[in-house]
């Protein structure tokens, strides 16, 4: 039998970034990535396994930044993965690469996103 898998980390496109990033009630951490993007993939799995810890906190979502070019250019994101923290709108935070910590790193910045919330 096989088990169903459902992702945490919604995937998003430059139609949607603005309703679903820019406007959503809750901070937004937004993962940009590329098929091609070794550390991407490794990332994956943390990204996913912190969204399931801030679930209702944190929304997760994703932009592959080869098939949306205005929103990266926009963000001037210049290397991949590059993890963009968002609040209200506006942008709080930012990780660019897989750093050797990059675990402390994002649960550094979650936990500042996400204490905020209804503040």
């Amino acid at each position: 039998m096989l088990k169903e898998v459902v992702l945490a980390v919604t995937e998003i496109t430059d139609a949607t970034f603005e309703e679903t990033a820019l406007k959503s009630p809750i901070p937004v951490l937004v993962d940009f990535w590329a098929t091609w993007c070794s550390p991407c993939k490794a990332v994956a799995p943390l990204l996913e396994e912190m969204s399931r810890q801030y679930e209702g906190r944190v929304q997760f979502l994703k932009l592959n930044t080869d098939e949306n070019l205005v929103t990266p250019t926009k963000y001037g994101i210049l290397g991949l993965p590059t993890l963009l923290f968002l609040k209200e709108g506006k942008e709080v935070g930012r990780i660019s690469g897989n750093t050797p910590n990059i675990r402390t790193e994002l649960k550094k910045q979650l936990e500042v996103v996400s204490r905020q919330v209804g503040k």
